[in-house]
């Protein structure tokens, strides 16, 4: 076992691995652990509870859809402030000093090769099990899944589910069209991220470059806190992604 496993081990879980539905699924910031010997990278217990370490209910939201989809899922158990998953090694975002006004002590001044340590031992595994899914599976919809933080910089934001994507997407334009039709439901194309916030590397990386539909999606995690809000979630995020991608 080299230094990158014990520090970093099993990096992924992959659930419903021989799912034969119509969709793979990705969780980026399923999880917010960190390594013991890291020491919390310097935060507070509730720092690390919070979204700048992960995305809350964005793993139970994943597990629920996989389910309900027939998909298989892949998600990323360790915190993204150890490596975002969801950024290319080494752009900016990859891994940050600061988020969201916080200092990351455990980030500042990382030598070169602990950085690589983290790209090879998080971001590597986890997008090699995500591929190996959509080698198996050429015409699958890939969905990334995730939460967003109700204000961001002091500002409220005003909807309950965005959908990302780039370029011409004909399958997130429906899949928005279809979610917004649904009673006290506010959706938007694009919000509260868009792709010049370097959030779609995913999607680029994994759809994009395959010629497959493909879209994330992002509920505000105020509504996925509890189970039974999760549970909701993925009923009506799954009748949905059914019906854009023409099941139903």
């Amino acid at each position: 076992m080299n230094r990158a496993d014990k520090l970093f081990p099993d990096p992924v879980r992959v659930i419903n691995a021989d799912a034969g539905g119509s969709f793979v699924l990705a969780c980026e910031h399923a999880g917010n652990l960190v390594p013991q010997v890291l020491n919390g990278l310097g935060l507070s217990a509730s720092d690390l509870q919070d979204h700048i370490a992960w995305d809350p209910g964005a793993a139970g939201l994943t597990e629920r859809l996989a389910a309900l989809l027939d998909a298989p899922a892949v998600l990323q158990r360790y915190s993204r402030l150890l490596c975002d998953c969801n950024r290319e090694p080494g752009a900016p975002g990859s891994i940050v000093e600061q988020a969201n006004g916080r200092a990351i002590p455990g980030n500042m001044d990382l030598p070169p090769a602990d950085r690589q340590i983290r790209f090879d031992s998080i971001y590597h595994p986890f997008h090699a099990a995500l591929a190996e899914l959509l080698d198996e599976r050429p015409h699958a919809v890939l969905v990334t899944v995730h939460s967003f933080t109700p204000v961001m910089g002091g500002k409220r934001r005003d909807l309950h589910v965005g959908v990302i994507h780039e370029g011409e997407n004909p399958f997130a334009e429906r899949l928005a069209g279809i979610l917004g039709t649904h009673e006290n439901t506010i959706c938007r194309l694009n919000e509260p991220y868009t792709p010049e916030d370097g959030v779609t590397h995913t999607l680029a990386r994994h759809g994009v470059a395959r010629g497959i539909d493909h879209v994330m999606i992002e509920v505000r995690n105020d509504l996925l806190r509890e189970e039974e809000g999760q549970a909701l979630w993925a009923v009506r995020l799954a009748r949905a992604l059914r019906k854009a991608a023409g099941l139903e």
